[in-house]
């Protein structure tokens, strides 16, 4: 069954229970005393599965592929201030690598779909 919305996308569906989990994450313990640290979070979070909206409404493989890249480094992004949050003792080993993990599963994903995409430019040169 070939795509038809961005909500079918395996990508955006990971994205966004992960924005989920940083959410939940941000909102307890010690960690959501830092507003700084947790309103940079969800941004990053917010910002994978919003960019992967985006690039798929734009009809166009080429930006679809452009705008991937953003989201994953978004996500790379996420990946690097849960490294804070845990280095600074505001989330727990399991917590942290729970979201890690996470993070880095839809960090694989778009890699898929980008080199996926890549493919499909690759073959429509003349």
């Amino acid at each position: 069954m070939a795509v038809q919305r961005f909500e079918d996308l395996i990508a955006w569906q990971k994205a966004r229970l992960l924005a989920k989990s940083i959410y939940f994450l941000t909102g307890t313990g010690r960690l959501g005393g830092d507003l700084r640290l947790t309103g940079q979070m969800r941004s990053s979070a917010v910002s994978v599965m919003a960019n992967i909206a985006e690039g798929f409404e734009r009809q166009s493989i080429r930006d679809f592929h452009r705008v991937l890249g953003i989201a994953k480094a978004s996500c790379a992004e996420l990946r690097a201030e849960l490294y804070v949050a845990a280095d600074a003792g505001l989330v727990g080993t399991d917590e942290f690598t729970q979201a890690l993990r996470q993070a880095e599963e839809v960090g694989r994903i778009i890699g898929g779909l980008r080199r996926s995409l890549a493919s499909r430019i690759e073959s429509r040169k003349p």
